[in-house]
């Protein structure tokens, strides 16, 4: 069986969100395709919380080049997928490494100036979206990406599907507390609408003790590093699915919510573009209120067309054809 190295950090591997599904599911698909994919991550030098002084983002990997290196060669590896841009000096020791991208050198996100220099020596990449395929090629120049998008599990779609548990007035929010998140927009909405149920869901325990800084108001719900099953079924009793962020590399809960038919509240950025069937809304922070609004009062409990737009371009099925012809073509 072929070896795939995945290098991504320890906190990635560690927590319930989009890094780690991802992780699992492409460990599955691998699997099923005859190839054997690898965790590997940063040991030592990597702090809980990676935005502490000397710890945060990129800076913590560079230190670690000896302990990722030891770990793939102690497993004989000669391709290696990475979701860090500090891993990017990987390509000098190992010529078949792929950036399958967890963030981007976007203004809108933290971390953006020091990212920026690890993207002019990606020349393969791997990206979840059309919009993220033309930002590596128009600003860094990165012409070898192969599109295939983190397909969410049809079989948790299929079994929590149920109009008739969809609460009329939930609003569901997924993020982390981060600026680029925005969670202070979603308490003040609830703030402003009191008829409505608002669950806001964190991918991570530390966001427990973070969250504390705010007045969280009594119709708010905070959920904190649920399984995939809690999130499908969760998401089958919200009516509306809600995103504010500044910008998105997965957009993972998003296609998520598609699939389970919500009716969608997103922004305008064209990161969000693929995001585009009959019941999605695109606005900004002048409108989402009212756009949220909108939709909760929809007399449609659920989109049809947002469950089979889905299914059609996002699922675990789509994701698996696409690996198919990558490593078919990478492994060779």
């Amino acid at each position: 069986m072929k070896k795939v190295g995945l290098v991504m950090r320890k906190i990635q591997f560690a927590e319930a969100q989009g890094p780690r599904v991802f992780a699992e599911r492409l460990r599955d698909i691998g699997r099923e395709l005859g190839v054997d994919v690898v965790f590997i991550s940063p040991e030592r030098h990597v702090s809980g919380h990676d935005w502490l002084p000397g710890y945060e983002h990129e800076k913590g990997d560079l230190v670690n080049y000896d302990v990722v290196l030891d770990q793939i060669h102690a497993h004989q590896i000669e391709h290696v997928i990475y979701t860090v841009s500090g891993f990017t000096f990987l390509k000098m020791f190992l010529p078949n490494s792929v950036l399958f991208p967890h963030s981007f050198p976007d203004p809108a996100l933290t971390g953006y100036e020091m990212m920026k220099p690890f993207y002019g020596i990606v020349d393969k990449a791997i990206v979840q979206t059309e919009f993220l395929r033309r930002q590596l090629n128009d600003v860094f120049g990165v012409s070898d990406v192969d599109v295939i998008p983190i397909g969410f599990n049809e079989s948790l779609a299929e079994r929590h599907f149920d109009p008739a548990a969809i609460v009329d007035n939930r609003v569901l929010w997924i993020g982390r507390d981060e600026e680029n998140r925005r969670p202070d927009l979603v308490l003040e909405y609830a703030r402003q609408n009191p008829d409505k149920d608002v669950v806001m869901v964190f991918g991570g325990e530390r966001y427990k003790e973070s969250m504390k800084k705010y007045d969280i108001p009594l119709n708010v719900t905070l959920q904190f590093a649920l399984s995939q099953d809690e999130v499908f079924a969760l998401m089958n009793s919200a009516k509306v699915y809600w995103s504010c962020s500044k910008f998105d590399t997965f957009a993972m809960p998003l296609t998520e919510a598609l699939a389970m038919g919500k009716i969608v509240v997103k922004p305008e950025h064209p990161c969000y573009g693929h995001i585009s069937s009959r019941h999605a809304f695109a606005g900004n922070e002048m409108n989402w209120f009212e756009l949220v609004n909108m939709a909760a009062a929809s007399p449609q409990k659920f989109s049809a067309d947002n469950r089979e737009y889905a299914f059609s371009k996002f699922s675990a099925t789509v994701m698996k054809q696409g690996y198919e012809r990558f490593f078919g073509e990478w492994l060779k």
